[in-house]
């Protein structure tokens, strides 16, 4: 069982639909999904699925149809395990952003708030959907007021150019200035960009931008990997 912070219905929604329905039942199988439950879906428009049955569904046609891989070297989706930096608790309608880095690898998944878990919008309210690139750098020219709070001094909101090794340098400066809590994090995400930076140091940076179908707290705690 997994503890969720965050699930992108929007995406397994997506997905789940474009899955064969001859599929449906196998996957059921390899994912102990109640083939009942399944098999009901298929006949009728799959929506008396739960939501985390289809993630689990979906979840699993990816790693038997797709190269799934780590985030250290990403492909078009990755898995994941960190301390990530959560900003975006406060508009139920705005953007949520979580970073978070391992050795030589930065990772900075953009998403929607609404797919917090307990953070959701009325039902009557417009979702408003931010999993995309124009949203994580509108996001970095242009952070919320209410979000100042959660970065240091460090951030000022400077300006970047549009090439892509100023974009991914934005990105590693944000990464640095968060100061909300890590928390210990499984996830799986769609890759949407990935670059390399130098640090000050004169190493390279790897960063991955992605957005995450899903979010979960992870069983390792601070200090586990020699961490602080």
């Amino acid at each position: 069982m997994r503890y969720y912070i965050y699930v992108s219905t929007a995406k397994v929604d997506m997905l789940y639909g474009q899955i064969p329905p001859k599929l449906l039942r196998r996957l059921a199988v390899e994912a102990k999904v109640d083939l009942k439950v399944v098999s009901v879906a298929v006949q009728s428009s799959r929506t008396d699925t739960s939501a985390y049955d289809r993630l689990d569904l979906v979840e699993t046609y990816l790693e038997r149809e797709f190269d799934v891989s780590w985030m250290s070297e990403p492909t078009a989706w990755f898995r994941g395990d960190l301390a990530l930096r959560i900003a975006g608790y406060g508009d139920a309608n705005g953007p949520t952003l979580m970073m978070g880095a391992d050795g030589d690898t930065l990772v900075a998944l953009i998403g929607s708030a609404h797919h917090l878990i307990g953070y959701q919008v009325a039902p009557d309210m417009p979702k408003v959907g931010f999993s995309g690139l124009p949203s994580m750098f509108g996001l970095l020219r242009d952070f919320p007021p209410e979000w100042e709070p959660q970065m240091n001094v460090r951030w000022r909101g400077r300006g970047f150019g549009t090439d892509s090794y100023s974009l991914m340098r934005e990105v590693a400066q944000c990464a640095e200035a968060l100061t909300v809590p890590p928390v210990h994090c499984e996830f799986l995400a769609r890759q949407l960009m990935r670059g390399t930076v130098m640090r000050e140091d004169g190493r390279e940076l790897a960063v991955v931008i992605g957005t995450p179908m899903y979010v979960a707290m992870s069983d390792r705690k601070p200090g586990d990997d020699g961490e602080a």
